[in-house]
């Protein structure tokens, strides 16, 4: 689950990329009128589905639904910014995905799952590093500054409102808050609501390490952007 959340959505970045901005570059204005309708029905269709969703996984699954909206978003610029800003998206919305899924998998063992959302309740009782690590990225795709989640969104908004299509931008924004609330219902589970066991969570220290670093790079590439960014526009400088 952890690798189809997150490599899967660069390759398909790539692919875009190839066909799109590559061989379909001179047809920009016939496709981009198309990316408009899929980044809205994204945004919606992902938002509205995962917060029906009491299984965690499903909800983050549906999720990505609404993310890939935000990438199009980007896309269908048109510019160098706009493409820069999508694969900025994409690589941050990776790196989220192995985070959330990370957790998940820390948390599971001894035969159990981690699946519904109550299976978080009371997790900073339980293991308060461990809740730390899955608020911070949660607040990230909620687009909750200074996590990367928020510029990487607000790159795209500016790419969109740059060629004019303010409202679409106003759309993007208002599903955004929408989606935010089955973000910050799981920060609830974790810190206000009572473990269904209060057996502390065993986890070895390597892998400790490894969602700590992914942690902390989602919060410093929210306040150094530049240090991915950068990257991004160079490849579609040299692409250009």
């Amino acid at each position: 689950a952890l690798f189809l959340s997150s490599v899967p959505k660069i390759a398909a970045f790539a692919m875009a990329v190839r066909i799109l901005i590559e061989a379909l570059g001179d047809l920009q204005s016939d496709w981009g009128g198309i990316l408009i309708v899929l980044s809205v029905l994204s945004m919606v269709l992902g938002n509205v589905v995962a917060i029906a969703q009491n299984n965690i996984k499903r909800m983050l699954a549906y999720s990505t639904i609404s993310h890939v909206g935000f990438i199009f978003l980007g896309l269908l610029a048109g510019t160098q910014e706009g493409y820069a800003a999508a694969m900025f998206y994409t690589i941050v919305y990776a790196l989220m995905a192995v985070g959330a899924f990370g957790v998940l998998a820390l948390m599971a063992g001894n035969g159990v799952e981690v699946e519904n959302l109550g299976d978080l309740k009371g997790l900073s009782e339980r293991d308060g590093w461990l809740a730390a690590m899955m608020t911070l990225i949660m607040f990230s795709m909620a687009g909750v500054p200074p996590a990367v989640g928020f510029m990487a969104k607000l790159l795209v908004l500016n790419a969109v409102v740059s060629i004019g299509l303010v409202w679409l931008a106003i759309v993007a924004v208002v599903f955004s808050i929408i989606g935010a609330f089955y973000y910050l219902r799981v920060i609830k589970l974790i810190y206000f609501d009572q473990p269904e066991t209060t057996r502390p969570l065993e986890i070895a220290g390597d892998a400790r390490v490894a969602i700590t670093i992914n942690g902390m790079a989602i919060l410093l590439l929210g306040i150094f952007p530049a240090l991915l960014l950068v990257l991004c526009e160079a490849v579609f400088r040299v692409a250009g």
